[in-house]
């Protein structure tokens, strides 16, 4: 082996290393409370869809979402679609703060630190149908009435004012349009129509007292393995060098480069408020990418599914349905239902969240509430 070949063997270790250890060191900060920096009381309004749904779509539908969903942390059912904990309960824990209240709980509810519209397969489009992301905003102005009407307990006036409103839609549009789109390019085509929904929503909230506003991209759809699992077998170019599909990755990345644009749009139309973008894209697509180096073995193998390698995914027996299988608890996946994160995977992107390293401008949301 010569010199060059060495150099080359003990970067990749390296970098193997470095990440292993930095995958080990996340889950283990962020599996305990991390000690807040805030000097006030923090505050948010989260709009979404079931990647930060604490319990919205239960709630709606008078129901429950029993085990396994809920065995790694919880250990009972949570009403979340995952085994443990979202991004968003890893944020709230960061900022010592409880997790958020769905604002459809009616049993006992808490909105000291804020609110969760967020509900399982909510959109952008169509507009104001149940649970899209302008009845949330609906949702949201009509807590904001109640509060004004006599209800001042529900959240401290005071804490309302630098309250951050945080967004996390598009992907079921942008991988629901596929279902009924036969080209790439017609999908592409529907992209605007999903952006100018988040940017009617960040402008009625802006108008409605909101100055802070944090922006989550969408995932490489191409990547999760209930699409992949039921592509067409036929198209080969459509795979890209780690198993994820071409098309669905590139209509992503079309997204969340018009959410990226938006929010530079709106930074200069708002001149008053923060408008931090999240690029959680690049974040989750490393996690397939540099599986080995986390630990994770076979990153587009399901957790909680049927079938076997090589992704356990069968869509006549999935997850919560009877006939399913379990991965080991605890172990390293990045998929727990072909859809939804692992909290394994959960905590880790989380950390990188927080490191400030994806986020447009590089402001920690301890920001919002020192």
């Amino acid at each position: 082996m010569n010199m060059k070949m060495k150099t080359s063997t003990s970067r990749r270790t390296c970098t193997f290393i470095i990440r292993a250890c930095f995958s080990i060191l996340c889950i283990c900060q962020l599996a305990n409370v991390v000690l807040s920096k805030c000097s006030r009381n923090m505050v948010i309004f989260n709009f979404g869809d079931s990647n930060s749904d604490t319990g919205g779509y239960p709630a709606a539908h008078g129901i429950r979402f029993g085990l396994p969903d809920g065995r790694s942390f919880f250990h009972q059912p949570s009403d979340r679609l995952c085994d443990g904990r979202l991004v968003l309960d890893y944020l709230c824990e960061s900022l010592n703060m409880s997790y958020l209240t769905p604002y459809l709980d009616s049993v006992r509810p808490n909105f000291k630190n804020g609110v969760n519209y967020a509900i399982g397969g909510a959109t952008t489009l169509p507009k104001n149908a149940l649970f899209t992301l302008s009845t949330q905003v609906g949702q949201h102005i009509r807590f904001l009435q109640l509060q004004s009407k006599g209800l001042e307990d529900l959240i401290d006036k005071e804490d309302l004012k630098n309250a951050v409103y945080m967004i996390d839609i598009g992907q079921n549009d942008v991988a629901g349009a596929f279902t009924y789109l036969s080209q790439t390019s017609q999908v592409m085509q529907k992209i605007p129509s999903f952006i100018s929904e988040i940017q009617d929503a960040i402008w009625a909230i802006y108008k409605h007292g909101g100055k802070n506003f944090w922006v989550h991209n969408t995932g490489p759809l191409g990547c999760l393995p209930q699409k992949i699992a039921t592509r067409n077998a036929s198209n080969l170019n459509d795979v890209d060098d780690y198993g994820c599909l071409k098309s669905m990755n590139k209509a992503a990345e079309a997204f969340n480069n018009q959410l990226r644009a938006l929010c530079e749009q709106l930074r200069l139309q708002m001149k008053d408020a923060t408008i931090v973008y999240v690029d959680m894209y690049s974040i989750k697509y490393d996690l397939i990418a540099n599986a080995r180096a986390y630990g994770i073995q076979n990153p587009l193998m399901v957790c909680c599914g049927y079938g076997g390698l090589p992704y356990n995914y069968n869509s006549n027996i999935t997850c919560r349905q009877s006939g399913y299988t379990l991965c080991k608890e605890g172990s390293a996946y990045i998929s727990w239902d072909g859809v939804h994160y692992t909290e394994f995977a959960n905590a880790i992107v989380a950390s990188k969240i927080l490191s400030t390293n994806y986020s447009t401008p590089p402001l920690d949301l301890h920001h919002f509430c020192t």
